[in-house]
């Protein structure tokens, strides 16, 4: 059903109140994360807590504003059967993307790695797994978690995961290394994610595509993700090419071969969420009309073929004829009268 302009309005207006409350969200997590330690442990804090304040606070809009009953599931933290695949099936679209980038860079340009195995860098790792597993679902849950249903209500698919996608570019447009290509893949791989949750409305997939894309970027190949290079303990690439190949400070996310890549991963994402999508994504058709009796109808007919039925505990006589006989009428015997004595 199409909503009305009052609802439209109504819908907006939640999306700007959700937009406040992350900018005061995150300013809360930022100054209580220093609080609590300003140490190497301060992005693990604050994004955890800016998680945890995302969660409470949009799920208090879903259950004032629009009166969900399971507002963590109906922004899309819905745990279904398969939920746990649907991630995987992310993660494994963000790692083929990830080789597809960097692969041509080893092939027709150069790497230049270097390993720290200090104990410090090691334990480190598996810290910046958590902080970048943490990061892209406080990601996921901004961008295409209530304010971007929300923006559904109020301009139609189309156009909200247009604007979600131009306002995914636009708070990177601050990162190191920002150059043209780096902007307009990142606005893909904003669309890309809108995509995965309006095919399978729900987050996993696209959880699962922009963990495994950051940490393989960082962690497994120790490159720069959207310009960031304070998530490779272990692993620092050097990359030798031109801008167009490696992306240049801003990572393999500046390169046009990521452009490509990207347009590739829209389709292949329509492919292999095309079940999920006709599982969860198809409108739900809802009966009208006329109420119509089944088992009435088929008796009609059978009536209108075979005759009247027989009333209950009242006994039919079939008659069997040969072929081509003419059928004697049937009479039902008189009851046998009673004599006196």
């Amino acid at each position: 059903m199409t909503p009305s302009w009052a609802g439209r309005v109504r819908a907006l207006c939640w999306v700007l109140i959700a937009a406040a409350y992350y900018l005061l969200a995150e300013q809360v997590a930022g100054q209580a994360a220093r609080g609590f330690t300003p140490g190497d442990y301060y992005d693990l804090v604050s994004r955890s807590m800016l998680l945890f304040l995302l969660l409470l606070g949009f799920a208090g809009m879903g259950l004032v504003g629009q009166h969900q009953r399971q507002p963590l599931a109906a922004m899309g933290l819905v745990f279904r059967p398969g939920w746990r695949s649907e991630f995987a099936l992310g993660s494994v679209l963000g790692w083929a993307g990830i080789l597809a980038t960097v692969l041509p860079v080893a092939l027709f340009g150069g790497l230049l790695v270097h390993f720290d195995l200090s104990l410090h860098q090691v334990l480190f790792l598996v810290v910046d797994g958590v902080v970048l597993a943490v990061a892209s679902l406080t990601e996921e849950v901004l961008f295409r978690g209530y304010p971007f249903q929300r923006l559904i209500e109020a301009t139609g698919p189309f156009f909200a995961v247009v604007i979600m996608a131009l306002a995914f570019a636009a708070v990177h447009r601050q990162n190191p290394g920002v150059s043209t290509a780096g902007m307009v893949t990142t606005l893909l791989a904003g669309w890309l994610l809108g995509l995965a949750y309006l095919r399978t409305r729900a987050l996993w997939v696209g959880w699962g595509f922009h963990f495994a894309w950051n940490a393989s970027t960082c962690l497994l190949f120790g490159l720069p993700v959207s310009g960031v290079t304070l998530f490779s303990p272990v692993v620092t690439t050097y990359t030798r090419g031109p801008m167009w190949l490696t992306g240049a400070g801003y990572g393999p996310e500046g390169s046009a071969v990521t452009l490509v890549v990207m347009l590739g991963l829209l389709v292949a994402l329509a492919r292999v969420t095309r079940e999920l999508r006709h599982r969860y994504a198809l409108p739900v058709i809802v009966p009208g009309g006329l109420a119509v009796d089944i088992d009435a109808l088929a008796r009609r007919q059978h009536e209108q073929g075979m005759g009247p039925a027989a009333a209950p505990g009242e006994q039919q006589l079939v008659q069997i004829l040969a072929p081509g006989a003419n059928p004697a009428p049937l009479v039902k015997p008189a009851p046998a009268r009673e004599e006196g004595p």
